[in-house]
């Protein structure tokens, strides 16, 4: 009786790389979801900075009122960017779920593919539109006047934890599109991503809100995310959150694959 042939880890490179080229061809040929991903987050930072920014960044602790509107700019900055990238795990959804519901993951199933690289094909390619996304909303940034203080060394820091940020909520929206039944789920899942800066240091101090708030805002997942980038860029004090965000994305990517891995032996359509 002949053993089962497992794939070799070279395989499954070949593979990872062959499905990230199929998504990324998707992208290219359905261009009108990544250009939401990257005009959502653009028109919040227009709106936050220019209709409410002066009256928030009056607000914000050693801010005198003249400072404003620019002192709020690059206090939201980083929380848009955390927006952008929780934003583009309705992407990967999507392009799981349609995957899902039309059969061709059951065909992926037949054929001599590692599963993993199947699943990580969508991942390296919405890790990719995360970065291009986070780029071209920083763009706009440092065009109204965004103004980072990081040194080359704090760039490369900030640009690994949007990465490795990037990376583990593309985890998270393939698991979550994969538990979809349809494709119209898997596209209003993972909008609760894109509520957690907001409940965060996204857009004003933890320290501002109601106490019940405080605790959960100061601990979930994307502020010690924006934090971290904040600090980076700005030179803002870090403390703990660096650690803190490097172990919920671990986590983050982490549970994301295990929830992925186990829908996918379990079923392959829906």
């Amino acid at each position: 009786m002949s053993a089962i042939a497992l794939p070799s880890r070279s395989h499954v490179v070949a593979d990872a790389i062959t499905m990230l080229r199929r998504n990324l061809l998707h992208v290219v040929r359905y261009p009108g979801l990544s250009m939401f991903t990257i005009l959502g987050p653009v028109v919040i930072l227009l709106l936050t900075v220019f209709v409410f920014g002066g009256t928030l960044g009056a607000g914000l602790p050693g801010v005198d009122a003249g400072g404003g509107r620019d002192a709020y700019l690059a206090y939201v900055m980083p929380g848009i960017l955390l927006i952008t990238i929780a934003g583009t795990a309705s992407g990967a959804a999507i392009t799981v779920a349609m995957d899902m519901t039309e059969g061709i993951t059951a065909r992926f199933r037949t054929m001599a593919i590692s599963r993993a690289a199947v699943l990580a094909g969508h991942v390296l390619g919405n890790t990719i539109q995360a970065i291009i996304a986070v780029a071209l909303v920083l763009g706009v940034g440092l065009l109204i006047g965004f103004r980072p203080t990081a040194t080359p060394v704090e760039w490369l820091a900030a640009a690994a934890a949007i990465v490795l940020i990037s990376f583990a909520v593309s985890w998270i929206g393939v698991a979550m599109g994969m538990q979809s039944n349809t494709v119209e789920t898997a596209s209003n899942l993972p909008l609760i991503l894109t509520v957690l800066p907001l409940l965060g240091s996204g857009f004003v101090p933890t320290a501002s809100m109601p106490a019940w708030l405080e605790g959960f805002a100061k601990y979930q997942p994307f502020t010690p995310f924006i934090e971290s980038v904040r600090g980076l860029l700005l030179g803002t004090p870090v403390g703990a959150n660096l650690w803190l965000a490097l172990g919920w994305a671990i986590a983050i990517a982490l549970g994301g694959y295990v929830w992925s891995m186990a829908i996918y032996e379990r079923k392959s359509v829906r």
